[in-house]
């Protein structure tokens, strides 16, 4: 499988996403799974799908393996509900969830604080059946002012994804337009101006997107960038995605965060799902 070139590589931050690769491992076992495959950056989904407020011990045992292991914490979900699974968030959802969103802003935000990580990712949720849209994005812009104020506390940034109307039929922000969009209202709002796009790159070849046009206009506005190939999901080289040459125009236009791995290993265990990338260019810099 083609990798990517070492002058290519080295350019980038890449950290390693355990919500989707290692996952074959318990959770406490994937930091330092990491670790091994050369990685000193990981980035994380809730890892309690149940539990938007897990006890302190479980909290305690997740940020004593990610510092055992001698990794950075780079980026958090907040809650999302059943994701992986049906869910796509919860912070619009009226009722239950938009209060299990809130009630684990702050665990998260502390959380993440706990570990020097510097970005939360608020994923919006899907639509749902009998709830005005309108009603939805309001409930979701005063949940979204509410992330924004925890991550400033903390120095970091909330990040807003958009996703692909394939895989995810009911999430509404599935172009980059409408990801923006929700940021800017997020920074009208706050005043803040920590919210940023979360930009997918595969979610975005998904949904049919001229890339390097969506590069061009809003890599400024950008505060992590997520890569896998399509078609797939699979690691860069498995699909037909320039990612070098994306990552290498996101550069261009002045992109210095990090590359989130976040593509599924296939069938063999994830420890093998890097050859792409050269070992000596995945501790990041």
């Amino acid at each position: 499988m083609p990798g990517f070139s070492m002058d290519a590589a080295a350019e980038q931050r890449f950290n390693v996403n355990l919500s989707i690769l290692f996952t074959e491992l318990p959770l406490l076992e994937r930091p330092a799974a990491a670790a091994a495959a050369g990685f000193t950056a990981v980035e994380l989904w809730w890892p309690w799908v149940d539990s938007p407020t897990p006890e302190r011990a479980e909290l305690d045992a997740l940020k004593k393996a990610i510092e055992d292991a001698g990794v950075q914490l780079t980026g958090l979900n907040f809650y999302a509900g059943q994701l992986p699974g049906p869910d796509r968030g919860a912070l619009s959802i009226p009722g239950e969830e938009s209060a299990r969103f809130r009630a684990n802003i702050d665990v998260a935000a502390d959380f993440a604080q706990s570990l020097g990580c510097k970005a939360l990712n608020a994923l919006y949720g899907n639509r749902v059946e009998g709830v005005d849209p309108a009603v939805q994005d309001e409930l979701a812009l005063e949940n979204l002012v509410l992330a924004a104020r925890a991550a400033d506390r903390i120095g970091a940034v909330l990040l807003i994804e958009t996703l692909n109307k394939p895989e995810s039929p009911l999430y509404p922000l599935a172009t980059a337009p409408a990801g923006v969009a929700v940021v800017d209202r997020v920074n009208e709002a706050t005043g803040l101006g920590n919210a940023k796009f979360l930009m997918d790159l595969y979610h975005l070849s998904m949904n049919g997107e001229d890339l390097p046009s969506v590069i061009d206009r809003y890599a400024a506005k950008t505060g992590h960038v997520q890569i896998a190939d399509n078609p797939g999901r699979g690691a860069p080289g498995t699909g037909s995605l320039p990612l070098e040459e994306l990552l290498g125009r996101l550069r261009k236009q002045g992109y210095e965060g990090w590359v989130g791995l976040e593509y599924k290993p296939g069938d063999r265990p994830s420890a093998e799902a890097f050859e792409w990338l050269p070992a000596e260019a995945r501790a990041a810099r």
